[in-house]
């Protein structure tokens, strides 16, 4: 799965440079994950590290991109091919 960020955010902008692949950005109001880079971490570290530092834990699981561990290893091979 990819993650999201919700409404909750307060743009407290602590997610965004611990992001391996470059998927959080500021969106319109709030800081956006694009689902598309987005591995959970898979790759570069055990956990997701946007999770473990934002201060009001408003980065669940994405429910509508519903990824396995070999999907998110896939998926993170294949952005570092690209780089």
């Amino acid at each position: 799965m990819a993650l999201l960020i919700t409404d909750e955010c307060i743009n407290c902008d602590v997610c965004e440079p611990e992001c391996p692949n470059g998927a959080i950005s500021q969106g319109d109001e709030i800081y956006v994950i694009d689902p598309d880079l987005c591995t959970e971490c898979v790759g570069h570290y055990d956990t997701p590290q946007c999770v473990e530092v934002c201060p009001v834990d408003c980065i669940p699981k994405d429910p509508n991109r519903v990824e396995n561990q070999d999907q998110l290893r896939a998926k993170y091979e294949k952005l570092m091919a690209a780089k």
